[in-house]
């Protein structure tokens, strides 16, 4: 895979209680001026996004593309994958706030593969997954599970 960069624009307004941030993709355009804020990254999101969000987005992302790939690799492309994924931060005694777990779940609609098969893909994507990998040397707890559909 060749070198790869992409570049995020974040512009922040005001302090960090009641301030509030525009986020953007610079390098593609893909979005533009999301909003985001500590009252709504701590609370409700009321359509803004967060730092955890769009970590989550990017883990999902990736295992996502990692698990295609497994799947195709072994001759069973999958027809679709629908993968959640949430970013937990919490509270860890001498360091603030930090992220300790992502828990990735897919559903799986493939021919010809069954719970091992699809078990052993997993492991697979979860392991050529740069994010995943990011999260776990970071000492982040990685769960991913999957089922056929």
């Amino acid at each position: 895979m060749p070198h790869i960069e992409r570049t995020a624009v974040v512009v922040w307004e005001g302090n960090v209680a009641r301030g509030a941030g525009l986020i953007s993709a610079a390098t593609s355009g893909a979005f533009s001026d999301l909003g985001f804020s500590l009252p709504t990254r701590i609370g409700q999101a009321e359509g803004k996004t967060s730092p955890e969000e769009l970590l989550a987005a990017a883990h999902g992302g990736c295992v996502t593309m990692s698990l295609a790939s497994e799947l195709t690799s072994a001759g069973t492309p999958p027809g679709r994958l629908d993968v959640t994924c949430t970013i937990v931060m919490d509270e860890v005694e001498g360091q603030g706030h930090q992220i300790v777990g992502s828990r990735v779940e897919a559903v799986v609609a493939v021919e010809g593969l069954d719970a091992t098969a699809l078990q052993t893909a997993v492991e697979k994507a979860d392991e050529s997954c740069p994010f995943s990998q990011l999260l776990k040397r970071a000492g982040a707890e990685v769960q991913i599970s999957a089922q056929l559909a």
